[in-house]
C-alpha cells in the first residue's frame, strides 16, 4: 500500500522536482510515468489535478502544446478551493479572510483552474 504524504509536502516535493530536473525532463518524466492518472484513479484528486496543473503551466512558459492525453481529467475540479497551509494560518492570526482573497486572486490560473491555490511554483529553498 503507497504511502500517501501530506499534501503541503507532496506540494514541494513537486516543486523541487521541477527545480532540480527542469522544466522539460519533469515534463517528460511526469507524462512517462503516469502518475496523473494513477492519482486520480486512487481518488488522490488533490495529487493528480496539482500535477497536471504543473503539466499545463509549465508547458504553457515553455510554448509546448498541450498534451491531450489528460483532456478528460481537465473537466474535473476539486469541490472547494484548496488553499496553502499558510494562507489557513494568516487567516486564524488576523481573523480574516483578506489573506484567501488576494492568495486566489494571484493564482496561477492553471492550478485556479482545478480549485487549486498556487502562486509561485518556482520559489523553492
Amino acid at each position: 500500500m503507497e504511502h500517501r504524504p501530506n499534501f503541503e509536502v507532496f506540494k514541494s516535493n513537486v516543486c523541487h522536482m521541477v527545480k532540480e530536473m527542469g522544466d522539460l525532463d519533469f515534463l517528460i518524466h511526469i507524462i512517462q510515468s503516469n502518475d496523473i492518472r494513477r492519482y486520480f484513479d486512487k481518488c488522490w484528486y488533490p495529487e493528480s489535478l496539482y500535477l497536471l496543473a504543473m503539466v499545463d503551466y509549465l508547458s504553457r512558459e515553455n510554448d509546448l502544446s498541450i498534451y491531450s492525453e489528460y483532456d478528460d481529467l481537465r473537466r474535473a475540479k476539486l469541490q472547494a478551493p484548496l488553499y496553502p497551509a499558510s494562507v489557513h494560518v494568516m487567516c486564524s492570526a488576523l481573523k480574516q479572510n483578506t489573506p484567501k482573497k488576494e492568495s486566489w486572486e494571484a493564482a496561477i490560473h492553471e492550478f485556479k483552474r482545478f480549485n487549486i491555490v498556487e502562486g509561485d511554483v518556482r520559489d523553492v529553498v
